[in-house]
């Protein structure tokens, strides 16, 4: 006697990772995304050409400041350093918000997601194949980001180490590589919270946009906040106060206290988000 799925019939089988891999990157999103963040060096490599002087002279004192912006020129890894400066609070927050979001409420969106389960792949596969493209397509992102910059910065600034902007010995190439490498990683970490709320968001809603848009303004609200000196130590609990903590590795001697609690707090909230995202979509009526 046969049943419905047919004895051939494997669980562990269906939406193969490299599949909806290949799915997700052929997408138009996916691709101007991409576009975007490689060409962005080039753009800013343009306009301190159009500048003339080098450097955007706006001055400041201490790592993470105007100092940053002063020493983009000064070679390759500083030109890395400036590009993730300028687009970590925002830019990136989009793109792993449009990764991690525009995937459970898309498929609703075009009608597709009941045919997905009806393939039929267990919800709880589906939900973890979407996840994990949406995690290694943002931390490709991430990652896509400083390379090109290190590329564009090295044949435009020439090659040269790391400057600190407070100061401090002159560091290795192997050093100041290591440093830009941590500055990745701990973006990473802390854009886990905004993968974890738009995920969260794309599960409770059919609308690829809410979900997407959900978790950029989460992250607006939280800056929004941050100003509110009222609120005291509770700030340090908001999605985004953490976030430009890894400028301490512009320091000459870097305290990790800051990251420490930053990816702390940024994991917390992605794995109580996910959990939710997982039991709540394991009972959710799905009509589309």
């Amino acid at each position: 006697m046969s049943t419905p799925m047919g004895s051939g019939y494997r669980p562990g089988r269906t939406l193969p990772f490299r599949v909806e891999l290949v799915r997700q990157m052929r997408r138009r999103r996916t691709v101007l995304a991409f576009g975007f963040l490689l060409l962005l060096p080039w753009i800013l490599v343009l306009a301190f050409a159009a500048d003339g002087a080098g450097g955007s002279g706006g001055g400041g004192e201490g790592p993470g400041g105007p100092g940053v912006a002063d020493l983009a020129t000064a070679g390759a890894v500083n030109f890395a350093v400036f590009c993730m400066y300028v687009s970590s609070g925002f830019l990136l927050v989009v793109v792993v918000a449009l990764f991690c979001g525009d995937t459970v409420s898309s498929e609703a969106s075009w009608s597709s997601l009941r045919y997905l389960l009806a393939a039929p792949v267990p919800r709880t596969r589906l939900l973890r194949q979407k996840l994990l493209v949406g995690l290694a397509l943002s931390a490709a992102a991430v990652t896509a980001l400083p390379l090109m910059a290190l590329a564009a910065g090295a044949l435009v600034y020439g090659p040269h180490p790391l400057s600190l902007p407070a100061g401090g010995p002159e560091l290795t190439a192997a050093e100041s590589l290591s440093r830009l490498g941590v500055i990745v990683l701990y973006a990473m970490a802390s854009l886990l919270l905004v993968a974890g709320t738009a995920f969260a968001l794309t599960v409770a809603t059919d609308s690829p946009l809410g979900a997407v848009g959900g978790a950029v303004a989460l992250i607006i609200t939280s800056n929004i906040l941050e100003a509110v000196d009222a609120l005291g130590a509770i700030r340090e609990f908001l999605p985004a106060y953490w976030m430009s903590a890894w400028t301490d590795v512009l320091r000459p001697e870097i305290p990790v206290d800051g990251m420490i609690k930053g990816a702390a707090v940024s994991f917390s909230y992605a794995v109580i988000l996910t959990a939710w995202a997982f039991r709540h979509f394991r009972t959710k009526d799905v009509l589309s």
